[in-house]
């Protein structure tokens, strides 16, 4: 593990265009050990974009990204994969695998870097911590989209990796589901490992997030800590939409609230 707050991935001036349209512009951000950087704003804003790109699953037009101060297009894919592990909105899978082996996948980074118990033991904390304990039986094609979206956030832990990204994660699942996702992930930086997650739910980001990347049609509107960055003000131009904010205890921590009739 790395110093926590230290910087395992950098990026300068990333750019992304797609067929002529600029997806993302010049962005510069940091994803540091120990902590939560949530990236929020409006659909098309370039949230995915962003984060497919800091993981090395997608390359910018423009600028740079580096992962422990290498370039991150210069890793071989099995280095990536022992480094950082990704979870996608697609969780589809078209072969009717039992939801075992879905999580045992997580493992396959480190075929033969590992022990068989090392495995087991990484399995078995992804299983208890994404709550699928109880479906490990079934064949992941009979699952609800939340029971796979948890068995797909299980295999992603099982990986082990220092730094994980989450795209959604929350999107499908129900209330106690969404805290849990987010109590994982504290739990993860709390270890001393970096996250990433894309949210749209607010509240939740300002809940969980050390720190909020905001993006506005590609470029990075404001990045700091949730109570720095949440201000009524600035979601509202964002958005469109007139919000409230309310703020808890010491912390000051935001619950965002749309303002309606």
């Amino acid at each position: 593990m790395s110093a926590p707050g230290s910087a395992l991935i950098e990026a300068r001036g990333v750019s992304v265009r797609l067929d002529g349209r600029g997806i993302l512009t010049g962005i510069d951000l940091d994803v540091r050990a120990g902590e939560i950087l949530a990236l929020v704003g409006p659909n098309g804003a370039g949230k995915s974009t962003l984060l497919s790109v800091l993981s090395g699953d997608a390359s910018p037009n423009e600028g740079e990204v580096t992962l422990l101060g290498r370039p991150i297009g210069d890793y071989r894919a099995l280095e990536l994969a022992r480094l950082r592990s990704v979870l996608t909105q697609a969780n589809a899978v078209s072969f009717p695998f039992r939801v075992i082996e879905i999580v045992q996948m997580g493992r396959n980074p480190w075929m033969r870097g590992s022990t068989v118990d090392d495995d087991r033991e990484a399995v078995i904390r992804a299983v208890e911590a994404a709550d699928v304990e109880h479906l490990l039986g079934r064949r992941f094609t009979s699952l609800s989209g939340g029971e796979q979206a948890r068995v797909s956030l299980a295999r992603v832990l099982a990986q082990s990796t220092d730094i994980v990204f989450l795209d959604e994660p929350t999107a499908a699942l129900d209330l106690r589901h969404q805290e849990e996702v987010m109590r994982v992930a504290r739990g993860l930086a709390a270890q001393g490992r970096a996250v990433v997650v894309v949210v749209h739910d607010l509240s939740l980001a300002g809940a969980y997030a050390d720190r909020i990347a905001l993006l506005d049609s590609g470029r990075l509107d404001a990045l700091g800590t949730p109570a720095e960055v949440m201000t009524a003000e600035r979601v509202s131009r964002v958005y469109g939409l007139e919000v409230r904010i309310h703020r808890l205890g010491a912390s000051g921590r935001p619950v965002v609230l749309p303002l309606r009739d």
